[in-house]
């Protein structure tokens, strides 16, 4: 038994979802998203309760995808009420980022600037040239854009130059001896 899959899904005010089918689509405040579950489970719209999700009876992967897609769910009313956001900060002698216009444009130590075109429905600010945050309201969406922009220069364990999430803990290795 699934301890996330059985709680069901609160709806906060001002949050509406309908359900066609195994699509689940949810309308709130900050905008609308959509999400296609598998057929191993069922889900439907409680009143009382919310967003309830179930496995379906003869399927072997029916308990594993129960968890799984009411996080799912969960992702979608947290993002339409709240959004989602990723923080980065740049360390290096030289290195940071300015957004213009639609693009994001990174200065990472290579030979020309990085630009990353800033996809739709995703907000950059570059609040210090050094420090990144990304926001929007579909968390795949957000950790994917964080996740390319990291990938262009990720910390590097020497000297701990490079792109990295906040807070997060690189490990340091000792440079040559003489």
């Amino acid at each position: 038994m699934s301890r996330i899959g059985k709680k069901p899904v609160a709806l906060p005010k001002g949050v509406t979802a309908s359900i066609s089918g195994q699509t689940v689509k949810v309308k709130g405040p900050k905008g609308e998203l959509s999400v296609t579950l598998v057929e191993e489970v069922s889900v439907k719209l409680d009143p009382e309760h919310g967003i309830v999700v179930t496995p379906n009876e003869g399927y072997e992967r029916a308990d594993q995808m129960w968890g799984l897609s009411r996080t799912l769910v969960n992702n979608l009313v947290h993002g339409v009420t709240e959004g989602f956001s990723e923080k980065l900060e740049i360390q290096g002698v030289g290195y940071r980022a300015a957004v213009q216009g639609k693009t994001l444009q990174l200065q990472l130590g290579f030979s020309h600037d990085v630009n990353y075109p800033i996809p739709e429905g995703i907000t950059i600010a570059a609040e210090k040239p050094t420090l990144l945050t990304i926001s929007g309201i579909n968390k795949q969406l957000v950790g994917q854009v964080a996740a390319e922009i990291r990938s262009w220069r990720p910390p590097e364990p020497y000297k701990g130059k490079g792109v990295r999430y906040v807070g997060e803990y690189v490990r340091r290795k000792e440079g040559k001896k003489k």
